[in-house]
C-alpha cells in the first residue's frame, strides 16, 4: 500500500511538472565566446523574460532537463539558476522547482514586451479596422444581446451521441482528412431537403455550400459579388458585419430607408436610377435589427426591380425557424427559376453558436466559385461536426428540438415586452415581433443612451444600441433587446437593472 502511494505521488508530481512546463526552453550556447556557459544561460533566460517569452510566475525547466537540452552538466544550470535567484529574476520553491519571479527587477520605465514590437504592428496593419460592435460580458452582467439563443436549451446528450457516432464512423471510413470544401455530401443534402420541404426552395446538394456560420456566407457573397466601385444597397438600419463585408470587398454602400414593412422599395428604385446597383442585401423574413416582416407585395416588387436593373439579391434568413405566427411567408429564394440570388442561413442558433454551421444556397456555378474562395481561407469545415449535424437533421431530432424551444422563446418574448411596459410605461414603444429572438424597442427622446453608458456598467446590464446598426448617418433612439439567451427570471432582473440605470443617469 505504501509503495502504491509512493508510486502515485511520484507520478502525480511528474504530471504536475509536465503541466507546468508544456514547452521546452530553447537556449543555444556560443562555444566560441569566453563568457562562461552558466552566464550565457543566465543572460538568455533574462532576455526571454524581458521580451515577454517567459511570464512572471512561469516555471523554468528542471536543471537536469535544461542541462540535457543545452548540452552542459547539471551543475552549470544550477549555477545559472542561483545567479538568477541572486539577481531577483527567479525564485526557488522547495519540492516544486525554479520559477520566474512574480516581482521582476526591471529597469526604470522598462517592462516586459509581449508579442511583436509596436513598430512592426503599425507596419503590418494597413487597413482601418471595421466599425463593428464588439463587447465581452463581464461576470455578473446580464446582456440584452442582438438575438442569441440560450445554449442551456441545447440537447447536449443528443448532440454528444451524434458526435460520438460521427467521430467513430468517420475514423473507420477514413473520412477525417481533407474533403469537399463545399461541405460533406450528407449535410449538404440534408440542408437541401430541409429548404425544399420547409421553405419552398428547389435545390439539391450541388446548390449548397456549408460555411462556418452565416457571417462566412455573407463574406463569401461579398467576395463573389462586389469589387471596388460597385454599389451595394442595404437598409438604413442593418447588420453591421454584412455592411463591413461589402465595404471590405471595395463596394460603396447606399443606404435605403425602411418602415414597418421593411425596405422602402420606392427608395431602392430611385437609388437604382441614380447608381448602377450591383447587389442588394436584405433580411426580409425578420428585418435586422427592427424584426419587421416584408409583405408579399414588396417582395414581388423587389424581385421585379432586380430583373429590371440587373442586380443580385443577398437574402439573409438568419433566424427563419423562430416564427411565432401561424402564417409563414416563404423566402425570396423560393421563387422558382430566379437565379440571381444568394440565400444564406444557419443552424447555429437552433443548437449553439459554438457549432459553426451555416450555408449558402445558390446556383451550382456560384457554389463552385464559393468553394474556390473557401480553399484560400479555410480549406474545409469540420467533418465530424458536419456528420453529427446531418445525423441530427435526418433523424428528425432537430425539428423536434425546434418545436420545443419555440414555445419557450415565445414565452420569453412576451415576458420581456410586459416587463418593459411595466417599468418604462410610455417611455417605450414595443411591437411584438412575428418571429426572431429579439425585440426592437423605440425609446422616448428623454432616454439618452450616451448618458446611460456609465450607469449601465454600474448596474451590470448590457444592451445593443440601435445606433450601431445605422448606415450613413441614420439616427435612431431604438435598441435591439435579445430575449432568447435569458430565462424569464433573468429577463425581469435585466429590465429592473435597466430601469435603475435610467433613473440614475439624470
Amino acid at each position: 500500500m505504501s509503495w502504491n502511494l509512493q508510486f502515485y505521488n511520484s507520478h502525480w508530481s511528474r504530471w504536475d511538472e509536465m503541466m507546468l512546463r508544456p514547452w521546452e526552453l530553447r537556449i543555444v550556447l556560443d562555444r566560441s565566446l569566453t563568457v562562461p556557459a552558466y552566464l550565457q544561460i543566465t543572460h538568455a533566460i533574462i532576455d526571454a523574460i524581458r521580451q515577454g517569452r517567459l511570464a512572471p510566475g512561469s516555471a523554468l525547466p528542471g536543471a537536469r532537463d535544461l542541462a540535457s537540452l543545452v548540452g552542459v552538466n547539471r551543475k552549470t544550470v544550477q549555477q545559472s539558476y542561483e545567479e538568477l535567484i541572486a539577481q531577483g529574476w527567479a525564485t526557488a520553491e522547495e519540492k516544486r522547482g525554479t520559477f520566474v519571479s512574480a516581482l521582476l527587477p526591471l529597469l526604470e520605465n522598462e517592462g516586459p514586451v509581449s508579442g511583436l514590437p509596436t513598430g512592426a504592428a503599425r507596419f503590418l496593419l494597413r487597413r482601418q479596422p471595421p466599425d463593428l460592435p464588439f463587447q465581452l460580458t463581464q461576470p455578473g452582467t446580464l446582456s440584452f444581446d442582438d438575438g442569441a439563443p440560450d445554449t442551456r436549451l441545447m440537447p447536449a446528450a443528443l448532440v454528444a451521441r451524434a458526435y460520438r457516432r460521427a467521430l467513430l464512423d468517420s475514423s473507420r471510413r477514413n473520412r477525417l482528412g481533407y474533403g469537399d470544401p463545399r461541405g460533406s455530401a450528407p449535410l449538404r443534402q440534408a440542408v437541401a431537403d430541409m429548404l425544399n420541404a420547409d421553405r419552398g426552395l428547389n435545390c439539391n446538394a450541388d446548390n449548397i455550400c456549408i460555411t462556418r456560420g452565416s457571417q462566412m456566407g455573407i463574406f463569401l457573397a461579398a467576395r463573389l459579388l462586389a469589387q471596388p466601385g460597385d454599389v451595394v444597397a442595404i437598409e438604413s438600419l442593418s447588420y453591421p458585419p454584412a455592411r463591413e463585408a461589402f465595404r471590405a470587398a471595395g463596394a460603396t454602400i447606399a443606404a435605403v430607408g425602411l418602415d414597418d414593412q421593411g425596405m422602402k422599395i420606392d427608395e431602392l428604385e430611385a437609388c437604382c436610377r441614380k447608381h448602377p446597383v450591383r447587389a442588394v442585401y436584405v433580411t426580409p423574413h425578420h428585418q435586422f435589427p427592427t424584426t419587421v416582416v416584408m409583405p408579399p407585395n414588396r417582395r414581388i416588387r423587389l424581385l421585379a426591380l432586380a430583373e429590371q436593373f440587373n442586380f443580385a439579391i443577398v437574402e439573409d434568413d438568419y433566424d427563419h425557424e423562430f416564427h411565432f405566427a401561424h402564417r409563414l411567408l416563404l423566402p425570396l429564394a423560393s421563387v422558382h427559376g430566379w437565379g440571381k440570388l444568394f440565400y444564406i442561413g444557419s443552424l447555429s442558433k437552433l443548437l449553439s453558436p459554438s457549432l459553426r454551421i451555416g450555408y449558402i444556397a445558390a446556383a451550382k456555378e456560384v457554389i463552385n466559385r464559393a468553394a474556390a474562395e473557401i480553399m484560400m481561407i479555410d480549406r474545409q469545415g469540420d467533418p465530424v461536426t458536419e456528420a453529427a449535424a446531418a445525423d441530427i437533421m435526418v433523424s428528425g431530432a432537430l425539428k423536434s428540438h425546434t418545436r420545443k424551444v419555440l414555445r419557450i422563446y415565445g414565452q420569453r418574448r412576451e415576458c420581456l415586452a410586459e416587463a418593459l411596459h411595466r417599468s418604462f410605461g410610455d417611455l417605450v414603444k414595443v411591437t411584438l415581433p412575428l418571429g426572431g429572438l429579439a425585440l426592437w424597442v423605440n425609446f422616448a427622446p428623454q432616454v439618452n443612451f450616451p448618458a446611460l453608458e456609465g450607469a449601465l456598467r454600474v448596474t451590470k446590464v448590457m444592451l445593443t444600441r440601435g445606433q450601431i446598426f445605422a448606415t450613413n448617418g441614420y439616427q435612431t433612439n431604438g435598441a435591439r433587446l435579445g430575449f432568447g439567451s435569458m430565462n424569464e427570471t433573468e429577463l425581469q432582473d435585466a429590465v429592473s437593472r435597466l430601469w435603475k440605470a435610467y433613473q440614475s443617469s439624470f
